[in-house]
């Protein structure tokens, strides 16, 4: 085993213990009520693991992406459920890579803390969807403050963050040549800023997901809070965005495994005409067929983490990782479901809850459709489609 590995391997188990001080009941009570996982972001921010990624000088651990990678694959293989915190982490990709030195000294050691939390990224729109470059949020620059008007729509944690990356047009998109010119990013301190221009509006969902519509009316954000240069934005959210989707695709291999040693167990313990069910090729197949597309699902998603920790371009690798990890998981929930039979849309079983919350998957961050045109048109050099 390797140094690296060895250091992952204690990172897993270390989060394993942490995720068994909170058991499924947790899990389900939060389900059934949906409520925010207040203790449990809790004891993974007073560990220092949402604050994995932020360098050491500003107070973090300075680790790279594979650890947020096995600190969020552990808790999805626990059972839990990382989506109530994992865009401190995915954010990182645009904060690290773009945002000024006195922004970093700003807010990075009170997020390191656990005094502010950076949980929101404000970039859907109803109007726009996968769409990001017909975006209609604007922000006007008016002397050393931007005017901010306009709506989001399934912003998720923003009811429980201090702080929101929001995505705007800056220029309108008829007097820019690229369509993704023109569009900034900003630190918004949404704390500040409720009832004062930011209205939000939960939305409840098939899942325990906090997530929002943000109204923006004329909201005034201070100058200083843009991130990187005014038009460039699309440039820094593609670096949280290929983080976000690697991430997302080692919280899909942990769903993928939760549901696979559920299902192997209980096909081991479940008695039918005299047998344990799992003796039967037909139940035997179908967890094989999920743990091989499990397997090889983690090796483009480790692939892909290798690479953006390089620097290296990692387009394709961050894609093919979500979406092959996305697909394995929602492969092991099905057959997991099955393999329980009616006793899988028992609550107790937990097998309902991580069969609706990893379905999300296959829609977001990213629609599976436009992983694929994105391949065929980037990769396979075939004519764009949309």
């Amino acid at each position: 085993m390797t140094a690296r590995e060895q250091n992952l391997s204690e990172i897993r188990d270390a989060v394993a213990k942490l995720c068994a001080s909170f058991p499924m009941e947790y899990w389900r009570e939060l389900d059934r009520e949906r409520r925010y996982p207040t203790g449990f972001v809790r004891a993974l921010t007073e560990s220092g693991y949402l604050s994995c990624l932020i360098p050491e000088e500003y107070g973090g651990a300075g680790l790279g992406l594979s650890a947020a990678a096995a600190i969020l694959e552990e808790i999805q293989r626990s059972g839990a459920n990382g989506a109530a915190c994992h865009a401190q982490m995915y954010t990182m990709g645009t904060v690290l890579r773009h945002c000024s030195e006195a922004q970093k000294k700003k807010y990075l050691p009170k997020i390191a803390k656990g005094e502010l939390r950076l949980q929101a990224f404000g970039i859907t729109e109803p109007s726009a969807g996968s769409d990001t470059s017909s975006i209609r949020t604007t922000a006007v620059r008016k002397g050393e403050r931007y005017v901010v008007n306009g709506q989001k729509v399934w912003t998720s944690r923003a009811e429980h963050s201090d702080l929101m990356l929001l995505f705007a047009r800056t220029t309108p998109r008829e007097r820019v040549q690229k369509k993704t010119d023109g569009m900034s990013v900003f630190l918004v301190d949404m704390k500040a800023a409720l009832g004062k221009g930011l209205t939000l509006r939960p939305i409840r969902t098939m899942i325990n997901h906090a997530t929002t519509e943000v109204f923006f009316d004329n909201l005034e954000v201070p100058a200083e809070n843009l991130v990187g240069e005014e038009g460039k934005g699309f440039r820094c959210i593609l670096d949280g965005m290929n983080a976000e989707r690697i991430l997302i695709g080692a919280e899909c291999i942990g769903d993928a495994r939760w549901f696979i040693a559920k299902a192997t167990a209980y096909a081991n313990e479940r008695k039918v005409f005299g047998r344990p069910i799992g003796q039967n090729q037909g139940v035997q197949f179908p967890i094989a067929r999920a743990y091989m597309a499990t397997e090889a699902a983690a090796l483009m998603v480790e692939r892909a983490t290798l690479l953006y920790e390089s620097g290296k371009p990692c387009g394709p690798e961050s894609n093919m990782a979500k979406q092959l990890a996305a697909e394995a998981s929602w492969q092991a929930a099905d057959m997991c479901l099955q393999t329980h039979g009616g006793f899988g849309f028992a609550e107790e079983y937990d097998v309902e809850r991580k069969f609706r919350e990893t379905r999300l998957y296959q829609i977001a961050p990213i629609s599976t459709n436009l992983v694929l045109c994105y391949l065929a048109e980037h990769v396979l050099q075939l004519p764009r489609s949309y």
